[in-house]
């Protein structure tokens, strides 16, 4: 396997909300710096493939409406790379777009799909697995998917159960799919980590560009047709109008649902390198740097009195001075504030939308 086939597909055109007031539909999620690192999500998901996959070789499928951020965030990645989807069509189409505008370039390119918006605390590993799921598509015809072994009865995230008492016979670290769960309640996802077998969908997957143009061919051929025909145009200064055209006729639906949940050659690698898709005030509680009252302090000039179990964001006030609180949200940006019980995030959609 050569470096110069290996490819990163980046998945950014997700419109959440859920950081409000950091993130808005006009700047979303990934493109936020949650963490007060300078470096936001889309960023840091570019950092963790240096040396795995060459700079050429990165591709972002996005909204037409987030070229120029992900131009400003991304100079590295060619302009040509940057994939603008005129609506939204759910992971099937975006792959099956990118796929064959993948293969025009390159017919051996071996693809590793990630999301925009992930975290991962151990890059040296994640790097480690990335590159054992490469050597394996390539010398497969396998689609592989990441499975992160679980360390709590989650409910928010999707579930792979795998074989794991008969190991692929070419890598013992990766294990036929028997089927894929949908988020389950608290009782299911007790009883899923009591079990071996069961581990987290991350919803990075890895596959050979022939071996997932094949299965598109397969399982979704009204929307693989589309991309195929397109062919000659990819590269070309037409490109863009005849996918505004082309790209809503695509069939709305998830590559899990359209392909891997159908295809026979599915494998999932379990692996454990810090992964969380950090997807509520909630969550960044539970993995960002705490002091010793369990408060997440992220901002220049933040002082506590009293207060315990808080996720503070405030990167651009100059002093924030905070007295008696216990399970709050406190984050701004610009001119909006918000301070919200954590127990009652889930009402910030309600918030945001007035």
């Amino acid at each position: 396997m050569s470096k110069l086939d290996n490819h990163l597909v980046i998945m950014a055109g997700g419109v959440g909300s859920r950081f409000w007031p950091m993130s808005t539909p006009e700047c979303p999620k990934q493109f936020i710096d949650v963490f007060g690192t300078g470096r936001t999500f889309i960023q840091m998901t570019v950092d963790r493939f240096k040396g795995v996959v060459l700079p050429e070789n990165i591709w972002v499928v996005t909204s037409v409406k987030y070229k120029d951020i992900v131009k400003e965030q991304l100079p590295e990645v060619p302009e040509s790379n940057i994939l603008l989807e005129p609506c939204r069509r759910n992971t099937a189409p975006c792959i099956a777009y990118v796929s064959w505008r993948i293969k025009a370039k390159n017919p051996k390119a071996n693809i590793v799909v990630a999301p925009s918006d992930h975290l991962v605390t151990d890059v040296v590993e994640f790097q480690r697995v990335i590159n054992t799921a490469l050597q394996f598509v390539s010398e497969t015809d396998s689609i592989v998917t990441l499975g992160m072994k679980p360390t709590r009865p989650e409910t928010g995230y999707g579930y792979i159960q795998a074989n794991s008492y008969e190991p692929s016979l070419r890598n013992k670290e990766i294990f036929r799919v028997d089927s894929f769960k949908e988020k389950p309640d608290l009782a299911t996802a007790k009883r899923y980590i009591q079990d071996k077998e069961y581990f987290w969908n991350s919803g990075i997957f890895v596959w050979n560009v022939s071996t997932i143009v094949n299965a598109l061919r397969i399982y979704l051929p009204d929307v693989n047709d589309i991309f195929e025909a397109l062919l000659p145009i990819y590269g070309t200064a037409k490109e863009q109008e005849i996918i505004d055209k082309e790209f809503p006729k695509c069939e709305n639906i998830s590559i899990d649902y359209a392909v891997l949940e159908k295809a026979d050659e599915i494998f999932v690698m379990p692996a454990s390198f810090g992964w969380s898709d950090v997807g509520t005030w909630g969550s960044l509680h539970t993995i960002a740097k705490a002091d010793d009252y369990k408060n997440n302090m992220i901002g220049q000039d933040i002082r506590l009195y009293e207060t315990q179990n808080c996720v503070i964001h405030t990167t651009q006030e100059k002093r924030v001075v905070i007295q008696g609180l216990d399970g709050y949200i406190v984050a701004e940006k610009d001119n909006t504030l918000l301070i919200c019980k954590l127990s009652e995030e889930q009402r910030i959609k309600e918030f945001s939308a007035e």
